[in-house]
């Protein structure tokens, strides 16, 4: 509890003690002035923050919100005690006072239950660490990050927090990432190791080049991420906005006409106006119609709802995105790093007509200047040192492949669209794997098979996100229809599309796009790098294994921190919990309201059963956005 909520209760505690002795002493005080005085002292007490809310609302002229009805109802109620006082009847403070007071005891829980909501926001903004250890004169020296420059060694020891993305130099350890991903499983990382900021060191010390500024790094990113969240609205949250725009004015003006205009007929028609009745009838039904339960709750579960992914690794950028993902009902997949694990090898060499330590040769220079897998595959597979100065006239072909020359002897390396633009006779592959056809000077030397494995938990995801209600899963890729067919028949994925350059996928995802019914949403889940223009093509844009991955936290909607594709089931049904929540408190929330007021409308309900309502709905509601947090389990 923090020193708010502390001196919230305190004066709960203090108004109510207050109201305790009064209570015992009641027949003790002589006159109603005196015991309306008395009565005030906790009325002020637990009270007075919202009188002074409802004065500066007035002031900036927004006057209608919950603190103006809460003042109107007690100054109501207070003016009905002093009428029944002065003409004899009975001379009651108390319902004033226990308004404010119980209205207080709902914004205390509710306090509570946002902080507790925040929680596992508040945990992942712990990843930034405070400082970084830079040695000077053989001694460790604590300096702000951002104030290291990329590039510097900077040492982090057992225990800590690495403060920066950065390269291992030396040393080796295990590394705990659970606040980036939500898996506690440990990392191992040594001498060449790529590690993020915002894991934990738990073992050995480490010697850490520095790849990136303090602004640029993953926790930043990821924070910044966070953040931002809130600023993106889901459409029930939106729709909460403008109905309490308009609600609260309405039961404002409802109130003054009860209270003014069956007095007047009374009154016309000869007969008792009741006055100090029906102006307590109007108390009523404006404590009554207070909107906190439905204007808070709504966010609140959603604020929820956000929290208990990010403590599963899945970030999504805002409520709005949280609404969508209930509705995903077409779930696109990219092969490479989302299906499989895009660690790619070499695994054969067809009908080269060189040695094949020769070809590699061709391969790993002529692809060199390129950081695709499939191109450090080769690299890798020639397992010497490239000299990037003997490669000349490099030109890059989109989704083709690549030209240039070696040693000045023209190379090309692509696929089988590649060697048709050249009008090269090329030998087609029967094995599974991505296929690398060589072309040196003009003639077919072979063809390099390149294998990349799958991931153990693709074939479960498929499955678990049809159980979760997903109607149709569709593949995209550049590689070979054998490939993708090969892939899409181990994991069960219902179509595939092979062969694609970047703007064919584009293409096919505006297709599927208008084949989606209109409650329908269409998800594409890639690596976040190669595939920025379809990310933000379709209705979401998921970047798997993205961890690190700064093009993947730009494009997307929603960035899963590890390449699980299990947590996009996770995250569909965190989505459908928290809007079936939203919805429950919604509805819940507002039936109550319209029962209550008619019920006080006509006399039935008094100002007891109004608070009750009122701050019970409010308190229901709160325990009930709460089990958002819990979505994930």
């Amino acid at each position: 509890m923090n020193k708010k909520q502390k001196n919230l209760l305190l004066r709960i505690l203090s108004a109510a003690a207050c109201v305790a002795v009064l209570l015992l002493c009641d027949r003790m005080i002589p006159a109603w002035y005196i015991k309306l005085l008395l009565y005030m002292i906790p009325y002020l007490i637990v009270g007075h923050d919202i009188l002074k809310k409802a004065w500066k609302g007035i002031r900036n002229r927004q006057v209608f919100d919950e603190n103006f009805l809460m003042t109107v109802a007690t100054f109501g109620a207070i003016a009905v005690g002093i009428y029944n006082a002065t003409h004899g009847g009975d001379d009651d403070y108390l319902e004033a006072v226990a308004v404010m007071l119980l209205y207080q005891v709902g914004e205390l829980f509710q306090s509570y239950a946002v902080g507790r909501s925040r929680r596992n926001i508040s945990d992942l903004m712990d990843i930034r660490p405070d400082y970084a250890n830079i040695e000077e004169d053989g001694e460790l020296v604590r300096v702000d990050p951002d104030e290291v420059e990329v590039g510097s060694l900077i040492v982090v020891q057992p225990g800590e927090r690495i403060p920066l993305d950065g390269v291992v130099e030396s040393g080796s350890s295990t590394l705990n990432t659970a606040a980036l991903t939500g898996e506690s499983l440990p990392r191992e990382v040594s001498e060449g190791s790529e590690v993020l900021s915002g894991c934990i060191n738990q073992s050995g010390v480490l010697t850490i080049r520095t790849t990136k500024e303090a602004d640029e790094s993953t926790a930043s990113k990821i924070l910044d991420l966070v953040e931002n969240a809130a600023s993106r609205k889901s459409k029930s949250e939106n729709f909460i906005s403008k109905f309490a725009r308009y609600y609260t004015p309405i039961v404002c003006y409802a109130a003054l006409a009860l209270a003014l205009l069956p007095p007047i007929f009374l009154a016309v028609t000869g007969r008792n106006p009741m006055i100090s009745e029906w102006l307590y009838r109007a108390c009523t039904f404006l404590v009554i119609s207070c909107p906190c339960a439905v204007v808070i709750n709504i966010p609140l579960s959603f604020f929820a709802g956000l929290g208990a992914a990010s403590s599963q690794g899945i970030l999504i950028k805002g409520s709005n995105y949280l609404e969508a993902m209930a509705q995903v009902r077409c779930l696109v997949f990219d092969k490479t790093s989302t299906i499989t694990r895009g660690n790619f090898e070499v695994s054969a060499i067809h009908h080269t007509l060189l040695e094949e330590e020769k070809l590699l040769e061709y391969a790993a220079h002529i692809e060199c200047h390129s950081s695709h897998p499939i191109s450090l595959s080769l690299q890798h597979a020639y397992g010497k040192h490239v000299d990037a100065g003997r490669v000349t006239d490099i030109q890059e072909i989109s989704g083709r492949g690549v030209t240039g020359k070696v040693d000045g002897v023209p190379v090309a390396a692509g696929n089988a669209g590649l060697m048709k633009d050249l009008d090269i006779p090329y030998k087609d592959c029967h094995h599974p794997g991505t296929i690398v056809h060589m072309a040196i000077d003009g003639k077919y030397a072979g063809h390099i098979v390149i294998s990349d494995e799958i991931k153990p938990s693709s074939a479960d995801a498929i499955a678990e996100l049809k159980k979760a209600g997903v109607r149709k899963t569709v593949m995209l890729t550049g590689d070979s229809e054998k490939t993708a067919q090969a892939v899409a028949g181990q994991v069960g994925i219902d179509e595939v599309h092979a062969g694609l350059l970047p703007a064919d996928k584009v293409s096919l995802v505006e297709t599927l796009l208008t084949q989606t019914g209109r409650n329908e949403k269409l998800a594409f889940v890639g690596d976040g790098i190669n595939d920025a223009p379809v990310l933000s093509r379709a209705d979401i844009g998921i970047a798997m294994g993205a961890l690190g991955s700064d093009a993947a936290i730009e494009a997307a909607d929603v960035v899963l921190m590890d390449d699980d594709p299990l947590k996009i089931t996770k995250a569909i049904r965190i989505s459908r919990k928290c809007l079936r929540i939203v919805h429950e408190n919604l509805i819940f929330s507002l039936g109550i309201k319209v029962i209550c007021l008619i019920l006080g409308a006509v006399g039935i309900a008094n100002m007891w059963i109004a608070i009750i309502a009122d701050v019970g709905v409010m308190i229901l509601a709160v325990l009930n956005a709460i089990r958002a947090l819990f979505a994930d389990r």
